[in-house]
């Protein structure tokens, strides 16, 4: 495959003699990568029984916004890796919790939910339409549910305080109500920025530019490039929450670099604030402590204190890395280092349980950390996934570009209930989860790696 840009990624790892069972990965060899991404999208797609008679589609217990992000990280995985074994797990959840209003706000979430749970779908959908995810015949389009959730958003834009901004969350009787955070309007931004670059719509440009006015004025500091987490919007956003949240600087990055693409690099602003925000997340989550290219969550993770959604963060991370680079090409030689050295690193934290291939949290750390959950299986997907780039160098289709194949029309009436005689036939006859055809060195002993040269288009 000829490439048209080529970067050179080398570094070295100490061989790891005597260390337990892991993923076999060589970061040099593609198959090798796919092995892994398969080992541990299976491990996710194992906690997640939405597909099955009487359980609720789409739905992860106890947390309803990582479903976005799991079908998010199994659309990216299908398409760098041409395994559509998860599809029609993914396309039946993705499709259930869509609302009656197409608009990701089903009835049963809809009360308490926050905007940046919300955007969590609709970026999910966005990535299906870039991707040319197959769409079901029937349904509505992907980029027309990501279309809703920005309408849906874009009018809950608040000028009442602050001189505008996206709270946290929707309702006056939820106590983010007062909060105007990055994860919402990050999200916004980013789902804006890609709308703009798909649709070729002036509307979603202009969007894109107000809500990047207003972050760089308030919670993204353009001289530090430090992405602050929330501000009150009861003291008129004077005072800032300043937790170091590696999902917010991704979303701020991603949605910069799509904005840059959109604009053919040709607009100082977004090639400054690309530049800015790819520095300053490289520095912050990339600890020199560490060798500067492994991946950590520094605000929890070294005090072991990280919950669930905080999980979920590196491989959110990953995915903005790699969408980056993608779009900006002159970033990989920034990006796929860290890329590959976290790689390996995870793959060695996948060593645990009784496959001796369960994921922890740890990157860092030479073996299993004895963590485990369906968000450290995400974020180790989205890392190996992340390192398929290299051999698949296509950047995320437009409206004029996508190609996607429509399939079977759907039953589902898309109110996300949860109630079992609500769910019950809807889904019955889905596949079983996971990449159904694991090959045996997925656990070997060691995890090696060399120097090569890579190239992204």
């Amino acid at each position: 495959m000829v490439f048209a840009h080529y970067i050179a990624a080398a570094f070295t790892v100490a061989a790891l003699a005597g260390t337990p069972a892991a993923i076999d990965l060589d970061i040099t060899d593609e198959q090798s990568i796919k092995d892994a991404a398969a080992t541990a999208a299976f491990n996710a797609m194992s906690y997640y029984t939405g597909n099955q008679t009487g359980q609720i589609p789409g739905y992860i217990n106890h947390t309803w916004w990582e479903g976005g992000v799991l079908f998010d990280t199994m659309i990216r995985y299908w398409y760098f890796t041409n395994d559509a074994s998860n599809n029609a797990a993914v396309s039946q959840g993705i499709y259930h919790q869509r609302g009656a209003g197409n608009d990701y706000m089903p009835s049963n979430w809809s009360s308490y939910m926050g905007n940046d749970d919300q955007v969590a779908w609709g970026l999910a959908a966005m990535t299906a339409a870039e991707l040319n995810y197959p769409e079901d015949a029937g349904m509505p389009s992907w980029v027309d549910l990501a279309e809703r959730v920005f309408d849906v958003q874009s009018a809950r834009w608040d000028n009442s305080s602050c001189e505008g901004g996206l709270r946290w969350q929707i309702w006056p009787y939820q106590v983010g109500y007062t909060m105007k955070n990055s994860m919402s309007n990050g999200g916004l931004f980013q789902l804006a920025a890609r709308l703009a670059r798909y649709t070729n719509n002036q509307t979603y440009v202009d969007w894109a530019d107000t809500i990047w006015d207003w972050s760089s004025r308030i919670l993204v500091d353009q001289e530090s490039w430090n992405v602050a987490d929330s501000t009150n919007a009861e003291n008129d956003c004077t005072n800032l929450g300043n937790n170091q949240w590696s999902y917010n600087y991704a979303l701020y990055l991603s949605g910069a670099a799509y904005m840059y693409n959109y604009t053919n690099g040709e607009t100082t602003q977004w090639k400054t604030a690309l530049d800015g925000l790819l520095n300053s997340t490289l520095q912050t989550f990339f600890p020199a402590k560490f060798g500067g290219e492994i991946m950590s969550e520094v605000l929890c993770e070294p005090a072991n204190v990280c919950n669930d959604n905080e999980i979920t963060f590196k491989g959110l991370l990953a995915e903005s890395l790699t969408i980056t680079s993608m779009l900006a090409p002159y970033t990989s030689s920034d990006i796929l280092p860290r890329l590959q050295g976290s790689a390996v690193g995870a793959a060695k934290q996948c060593s645990g349980g009784s496959s001796k291939a369960t994921c922890g949290q740890h990157w860092y750390q030479s073996s299993w950390d004895g963590t485990e959950g369906i968000e450290e299986e995400m974020s180790a997907t989205s890392i190996f996934t992340s390192n398929l780039v290299a051999y698949k160098h296509l950047s995320p289709a437009t409206k004029t570009t996508a190609t996607n194949v429509t399939s079977s029309a759907g039953t589902d009436t898309g109110n996300g209930t949860t109630t079992a005689s609500t769910t019950a036939g809807s889904n019955s006859v889905v596949p079983t989860n996971g990449a159904n055809s694991l090959p045996c060195r997925h656990f070997g002993v060691a995890v090696a790696i060399v120097a090569g040269a890579f190239a992204i288009a």
